[in-house]
């Protein structure tokens, strides 16, 4: 069966069907109101920080709202060697001459789309210096290489994703900085939701989806084993996508869910062992 989409309030049978510039939904489950929220931050011209673990889908919702608000969406993954000049720009040489290139920061500033800083406290910390101007009344971005201050454009957004506790004391945000945002809590959907994101991001069949889940289920609980992460909802749709394409249950459950965890031979093999029970 080929994927269907809502494009401009009409369903679209495959990709074929798209009009040139058009682009599929993506696919996005709300779980409370963090569409209504992210819309009234969006009209209110309010910075939003996403906070919660990794693959609990914090970056597909940015790109649902994304196309939800009809901006574009300008992404930065954010590790320990992102500055402020790799966001805001710089001089190359070109010729003969020095130019001026603005980084997707500036873009966004002027042509009015939603940034998406993802992980943000991996970043070094002249970011979050130079983004504080517009996150608060000013709206505005300084860039002190040229001596200019540019006004945000109107429909410019500011948007951040954060992971409370991963190498906690040593990744996290500033009191100050976070308060420049408004905040929305992500954590792993109910099971019943869970199930039906797997189903339907995979087409893999329903119960094999709560089976996947089941699994995940029982590995968050293990607290003993100390894992770094646990099972997200990303890993889950990877195991159901291989599963789908005609691998083996639990060959596509130990090298989607399990060998991604851990590096440990012991705490592997009694995962596999657990999960080839419920599978």
């Amino acid at each position: 069966m080929e994927p269907t989409a809502t494009v401009n309030g009409n369903q679209i049978e495959s990709k074929a069907a798209l009009a040139p510039g058009e682009r599929i939904a993506p696919y996005y489950k709300a779980t409370e109101r963090e569409v209504e929220v992210f819309e009234k931050a969006f009209q209110n011209k309010l910075p939003v920080l996403l906070k919660g673990p990794t693959g609990t889908g914090k970056t597909r919702f940015v790109d649902f709202m994304a196309y939800q608000l009809k901006n574009p969406l300008v992404t930065v993954s954010c590790h320990e060697e992102t500055s402020a000049t790799d966001l805001i720009g710089r001089f190359i040489i070109k010729g003969a001459e020095t130019v001026w290139i603005d980084g997707p920061l500036t873009k966004a500033v002027k042509e009015g789309c939603i940034l998406y800083l993802d992980e943000i406290a991996e970043a070094r910390p002249d970011v979050v210096v130079a983004i504080h101007s517009l996150t608060d009344h000013r709206k505005e971005l300084y860039i002190d290489k040229l001596g200019t201050t540019v006004r945000a454009h109107p429909n410019f957004m500011m948007v951040a994703s954060f992971n409370p506790g991963y190498q906690k004391g040593f990744k996290e945000l500033k009191p100050s900085t976070r308060q420049r945002f408004i905040a929305l809590r992500f954590s792993y959907p109910s099971p019943k939701d869970e199930a039906e994101i797997v189903a339907r991001e995979t087409g893999v069949d329903q119960e094999i989806a709560k089976k996947l889940v089941g699994i995940a289920t029982k590995i968050r609980n293990l607290t003993e084993l100390g894992l770094t992460e646990t099972v997200s909802t990303r890993l889950l749709v990877d195991a159901a996508k291989l599963i789908n394409s005609g691998l083996p249950k639990r060959l596509s459950v130990k090298v989607a869910i399990v060998e991604p965890l851990t590096d440990d031979f012991d705490i592997s093999e009694a995962l596999t062992d657990l999960c080839n029970l419920m599978i």
